[in-house]
């Protein structure tokens, strides 16, 4: 599983990537940075793009499932379990994956990476808008922030 800077290499592979980085969205941080930055400076870029992030992850109407679910009724809840809908099994409602910002000549996502202790890191891809393409971007970045490994 491959740390910070082999995870940094890759996204820079990525058609048209100009600078990338990976935060810790809590100090605002930058743990690892590679190619470019938007403004010259990786530890400037790093404390703004975590506001950013901070902003999305703390919004409670982010953290809302994407479509609504109707009401259950204790005949819906299987047999062992509290009746509580915390109780049930599957994922919780849908937590902020990434946040896109779209600007004249590029793309900037930020990408979420879940951790076993606090998930408080994304990886930040500053994307050419003419040579990129955002949805495979998108894709990769979070297959890359899968296999991150923080230690």
């Amino acid at each position: 599983m491959p740390g910070i800077d082999e995870c940094l290499i890759e996204v820079m592979r990525l058609p048209g990537a100009r600078g990338a980085s990976v935060v810790d969205w809590t100090s605002g941080l930058a743990l690892g940075t590679i190619g470019a930055s938007p403004n010259g400076d990786h530890e400037a870029t790093a404390a703004e793009t975590a506001e950013v992030a901070r902003m999305a992850a703390e919004q409670p109407a982010f953290a809302q499932p994407a479509l609504a679910e109707p009401a259950l009724t204790e005949s819906d809840v299987p047999a062992g379990l509290s009746g509580r809908p915390t109780d049930l099994p599957g994922p919780p409602a849908s937590a902020v994956e990434d946040v896109i910002v779209t600007t004249a000549p590029g793309y900037h996502i930020l990408r979420f990476v879940e951790t076993a202790f606090d998930s408080s890191v994304f990886l930040h891809l500053w994307l050419d808008r003419a040579e990129g393409n955002l949805a495979l971007a998108r894709i990769r970045l979070g297959e890359i922030a899968q296999r991150l490994v923080l230690a």
